[in-house]
């Protein structure tokens, strides 16, 4: 499709392929394999010989169709649809890096992603140092001679922190590394990191992607030989594979990304502000307000301040823990990136896997909370959590 099109068109039309029937939905294909037409047709698809479907682990349309369309609205030249947000982490982290690379990591991501990095892959010879996600000097410090990824995500879970991209990319390309970016938060629709300088964008594609909470799905974005050489060979072999199903799913839910990010953050930011005016807020972590430390990169580098406000509460766990317990509309989960508010303590759900020393160096704290904020009324998810905080 003409990349010249703006936005909200591509996630309406990008990637769209019609069938003889020329329905005006995607089709869902829900085929484990494709039938040839002979026995040279099949041996060329195998090979690679001839373009087509072969296998639902590796090809199949409805998931080529998301492909094309996600990076369509990255701005990128391919991209690898996979099982889940932390698949995509697997896949790119096994097909870059081999025993002996080093790996330079944000210490605000993900506790999962944390736990790849320094368990996991520890085991088979890969070692990772984590840094600052704001102290581009600390990147630079921590290259060495076998450094191959660089691995940030910006704004970061759950404190939306940003990270320079553009600063971080001419570090790690410096350095001969690739530099892997995940917009988890943001989406393409805020912040699109390849224009930035990034090699790759990674999707936990659970989160807003889809929009609703209602399937499991990942992807990565990039140079067509960075991730069709490497990525798509691993997945073609290994299999952390996208269903047909959730890429259909998907697919649907990028008709409305533009709408519900831009509706979603406009909502955070303004509860945001009256956290701040909370007498029982400590401090409140959202980039479009101008008491965030990266408040001005923020602003250069999104479209807004995104849908994830985290806020400190005095009186640590068990005040978190009051006010977490007091909501009635505000949904209690782990998840973000749905139309419904949620609410988490990440100290001891999404990031109580991870050492106390890890915590505190990410600066998660007892009394830290984070909201993903929804579609619902504002006023509405006021009056639920101050019931908490009265």
């Amino acid at each position: 499709m003409d990349d010249t099109f703006e936005l909200a068109t591509l996630g309406v039309r990008a990637g769209q392929a019609r069938t003889e029937f020329r329905e005006h939905s995607e089709a869902l294909f829900l085929t484990s394999s494709f039938v040839f037409e002979n026995a040279r047709q099949a041996a060329a698809r195998f090979t690679g010989g001839e373009g087509g479907f072969v296998y639902s682990r590796f090809t199949n349309p409805t998931v080529s169709m998301l492909q094309d369309r996600l990076a369509a609205l990255e701005g990128g030249e391919a991209c690898v649809a996979t099982a889940s947000g932390m698949s995509a982490i697997l896949a790119l982290s096994m097909a870059l890096l081999k025993a002996g690379d080093h790996v330079v990591c944000s210490r605000a991501v993900f506790g999962a992603t944390v736990q790849l990095y320094s368990g996991i892959l520890a085991r088979f010879g890969v070692e990772t140092s984590f840094v600052s996600p704001t102290d581009v000097g600390e990147w630079e410090r921590a290259v060495r001679p076998s450094t191959r990824l660089f691995f940030l995500e910006t704004p970061s879970n759950p404190l939306t922190e940003i990270s320079d991209i553009a600063a971080v990319a001419a570090v790690a390309h410096r350095a001969g590394a690739v530099l892997a970016v995940d917009n988890c938060f943001c989406t393409p629709a805020l912040q699109r990191p390849l224009a930035l300088g990034a090699d790759l964008v990674i999707h936990s594609a659970t989160k807003y992607l889809d929009g609703q909470g209602r399937v499991l799905g990942g992807a990565i974005v990039g140079s067509r030989k960075l991730v069709m050489d490497g990525i798509f060979a691993f997945l073609r072999t290994a299999g952390p594979t996208l269903s047909a199903f959730n890429a259909w799913v998907i697919l649907k839910g990028l008709e409305t990304l533009q709408l519900r990010m831009l509706a979603q953050s406009g909502s955070a930011l303004e509860l945001a502000r009256w956290l701040e005016a909370q007498p029982k807020v400590a401090r409140v972590h959202y980039p479009g307000l101008p008491s965030h430390a990266q408040h001005a990169l923020a602003q250069r580098q999104q479209r807004s301040g995104g849908a994830v406000v985290s806020f400190e509460v005095k009186g640590g766990r068990d005040a978190a823990w009051r006010v977490i317990d007091a909501t009635r509309l505000i949904s209690i989960t782990g998840n973000l990136g749905d139309t419904k508010t949620t609410i988490t303590h990440p100290a001891s759900t999404t990031h109580g896997r991870i050492s106390a020393e890890a915590r505190a160096a990410a600066g998660i704290t007892e009394g830290l909370l984070r909201i993903a904020v929804g579609l619902e009324a504002v006023s509405d998810l006021r009056a639920d959590l101050e019931r908490g905080l009265s």
